[in-house]
């Protein structure tokens, strides 16, 4: 399973351990030491995987400079898939990270085989929030093209602004809403109006022609 990993720890033998170890399961591993430098890094490009020591500072154990990082990595990417380092012994420490937006942690010494499956694990779902991302954003674009397809309702005369204002008083609501009149009067403007203003105008608007549906079909539609 191949992803980008960046490992942040103060100390050279961790950095060249895991850098060994992870380098073979998933090709492109970088390393960092000093962590004044993290936030150009991150600026500079995305990361799959962080994986994050909880502290820098020698006799420092209280963790907070791992989790100011963590804030500060979140704040730059919210989707950040952030594993923190800790010593044996901090797993209160680590449910805090978690608790403040870290995806896991992984204790020192670790097991060489429950790190690369826990990290296979995180890249997975690293995976799963892009391939979500992407959905929403071609969801959102193709609901500009719909609606640049399906102008907006537009009336100026007094019939017309209360036909609006129905519009937008049954829109939040849940009531079923039959919408009638003549061939080209507007009616699956009215429909599309109404979707877009109700509770439900994130999903996708489905238009059905219940003309070519039988009565039964027709009925079971309604």
């Amino acid at each position: 399973m191949q992803g980008k990993i960046l490992i942040v720890d103060d100390d050279r033998e961790v950095l060249e351990s895991l850098e060994l170890l992870l380098k073979y399961e998933f090709g492109e591993v970088h390393t960092l030491s000093n962590p004044v430098l993290l936030p150009g890094r991150i600026k500079a490009g995305s990361y799959d995987l962080i994986l994050l020591d909880m502290n820098f500072s020698a006799g420092v154990n209280t963790g907070n400079e791992g989790l100011f990082l963590l804030r500060e990595i979140l704040k730059d990417d919210p989707e950040a898939i952030v594993i923190m380092i800790t010593a044996y012994g901090d797993a209160e420490l680590a449910v805090r990270a978690i608790k403040q937006g870290a995806t896991d942690f992984i204790q020192k010494p670790w097991n060489a085989d429950k790190l690369i499956a826990g990290l296979k694990t995180a890249l997975r779902l690293r995976q799963s929030r892009i391939k979500l991302k992407n959905l929403e954003r071609d969801n959102q674009s193709l609901k500009e093209d719909l609606e640049k397809l399906h102008p907006v309702f537009i009336g100026e005369s007094p019939p017309m602004q209360d036909v609006v204002r129905l519009i937008r008083k049954v829109a939040p609501t849940d009531a079923n809403v039959l919408i009638t009149g003549e061939n080209g009067t507007g009616k699956e403007l009215v429909a599309r109006m109404l979707h877009r203003e109700s509770a439900r105008s994130g999903e996708v608007f489905v238009s059905v022609d219940l003309g070519s549906l039988s009565p039964t079909l027709f009925e079971s539609e309604l």
